[in-house]
């Protein structure tokens, strides 16, 4: 999947500015598409070029003139193709830290705790900033309630998906540190 489909369904909040969907992408989107605002910057430019979305200048007094991006009719088509057809592929994981873990043998145990401790600390931090993300959505409402009468439950559900993520996220790094201390203290009694 390119980033087009990424920004095409940001577009469905409505109209916004690249460096408003930019801050989109890194609170609720980037659990699952990942982008820099120079990817976003360059995707807006080629779905406006495709006539996918559309732009307009909004003039400021005291700052750069901005533009405005909103979803066409061909966009609203097109997304709602792509969300009907099934996936491609399953999700690949693509993960440095896995790659430690795997090569980890011989390697200061030190060096490999802590790498489990900031992914922890990165977990915890993307877990606080998605509860954000979901009192917003909720505002005030159960997640029955928004479940049941919201228009739109897609970032809701994709939100679940990130949240649910970050927290396998901790409980795997949990058990990877229980098991290189029991190890540890095997070894230092052995």
């Amino acid at each position: 999947m390119s980033l087009k489909y990424a920004v095409l369904a940001a577009l469905l909040e409505g109209e916004a500015s690249g460096y408003e969907l930019s801050k989109t992408f890194d609170v609720s989107l980037a659990n699952f598409w990942p982008a820099t605002p120079q990817q976003l910057y360059r995707e807006l430019e080629r779905l406006a070029q495709a006539g996918l979305i559309q732009a307009r200048v909004v003039r400021q007094e005291r700052r750069p003139d901005k533009r405005m991006f909103t979803l066409t009719e061909a966009g609203r088509d097109d997304l709602r193709a792509f969300a009907a057809a099934p996936p491609r592929r399953p999700t690949a994981v693509r993960d440095e830290l896995l790659i430690k873990i795997q090569a980890m043998d011989g390697v200061d145990p030190g060096a490999t705790r802590a790498q489990i401790e900031e992914r922890m600390t990165w977990a915890r931090g993307k877990l606080a900033r998605y509860e954000r993300v979901r009192e917003r959505l909720l505002d005030g409402r159960t997640e029955d309630e928004y479940l049941t009468a919201a228009d739109r439950i897609g970032p809701y559900l994709t939100l679940m998906g990130g949240i649910a993520f970050e927290e396998e996220n901790l409980r795997w790094c949990v058990r990877v540190l229980a098991l290189l201390e029991r190890r540890a203290s095997v070894t230092r009694q052995g």
